[in-house]
């Protein structure tokens, strides 16, 4: 298969992003272009969370509605993503959160909550349980599983390592996908691309904070506001190796009067914001006109307007700056 397509779905709190993130990394070690999408709520717990990844054999630039596998968490995400699924899609989900009704001949049900238990592992660990079972079914060998994890897992790495194996192998021997990546020629792990060199795996707001770099920033200043606040945790993780000063001060307002008195200094500098915090900072920025001080704004545009989400496809955000 060419065009490989994978959702995952859970609540904010499931680690849904990191999730979505390691399988990305996983399928790019097939010599494959990865396009990843992440749509979530600003909630810290609850709600919907999922990551949507497609893997193409040619340059990708969107996402497909159709998926090939549907990784499920919780019972909301089959609910919601049911209609993405082809005759031939697969379902792996959570047997102790999520009803196998509907999913005869296309689920694969593993005991993720019971796996955490026995193994004295926290909630958020099912992702990696999961991900095991995931690469079972798949046809992803649990050394490249095991490789990807050490890289980049930073946290109770050998916690992780043990329920993704755990989910690996309860996995094993029931839930095989059949012509999907393993049974596809040039796809699976045996071929030539296996031995290339990983291709790089970027957000939109990391290559965002790299290009912001790259272009001598100085100083980052932000206030969290999502989706802009992952750059300001990529400043912050990588400030010291490229000599940046990374504030974040108690409101948009201080955070844009700070960019300026940095710019006034001589240091280049940014802010990062979303719509709401974007408005708080517009006082500020006439000053900046006023003073003649330059600041490069990053506005992480929401979906729709203020708490509510009518549709995805507003432009709020976009009329208000220009």
């Amino acid at each position: 298969m060419n065009d490989f397509s994978t959702l995952i779905g859970g609540i904010a709190g499931d680690g849904i992003n990191e999730a979505g993130l390691t399988a990305s990394r996983l399928l790019s070690r097939l010599g494959c272009s990865i396009y990843m999408y992440y749509d979530y709520p600003s909630l810290i717990r609850g709600g919907h969370n999922f990551s949507l990844i497609r893997a193409c054999r040619r340059k990708v630039l969107t996402h497909t509605d159709a998926v090939d596998v549907l990784i499920a968490l919780n019972q909301e995400t089959v609910e919601k993503h049911q209609h993405r699924l082809k005759e031939s899609s697969f379902v792996i989900y959570d047997a102790d959160k999520v009803s196998p009704e509907g999913l005869a001949g296309r689920g694969c049900g593993l005991a993720v909550s019971s796996i955490l238990k026995q193994a004295g592992a926290p909630t958020i660990m099912k992702n990696s349980c999961i991900l095991g079972g995931y690469c079972k079914a798949v046809g992803i060998g649990w050394p490249v599983l095991e490789e990807t994890l050490r890289k980049h897992m930073q946290k109770k790495l050998e916690l992780n390592l043990l329920v993704a194996r755990q989910g690996f192998e309860q996995a094993e021997g029931f839930c095989q996908i059949e012509d999907l990546i393993s049974g596809e020629p040039g796809f699976g792990l045996g071929s030539s691309e296996a031995s290339l060199p990983p291709r790089p795996l970027l957000t939109g707001n990391q290559a965002m904070a790299l290009g912001l770099i790259r272009a001598g920033l100085g100083a980052y200043v932000a206030y969290p506001m999502t989706p802009s606040s992952s750059v300001l945790d990529f400043m912050a993780r990588y400030a010291e190796d490229f000599g940046l000063k990374v504030i974040h001060p108690e409101s948009e307002i201080a955070v844009m009067l700070m960019a300026l008195g940095f710019s006034y200094a001589g240091i280049k500098s940014a802010v990062g914001t979303s719509g709401g915090g974007f408005c708080l900072m517009t006082e500020g920025l006439s000053l900046a006109g006023m003073a003649e001080l330059p600041v490069v704004v990053v506005m992480a545009q929401r979906a729709g307007p203020s708490t509510g989400l009518p549709t995805y496809t507003a432009q709020g955000d976009l009329h208000f700056v220009l």
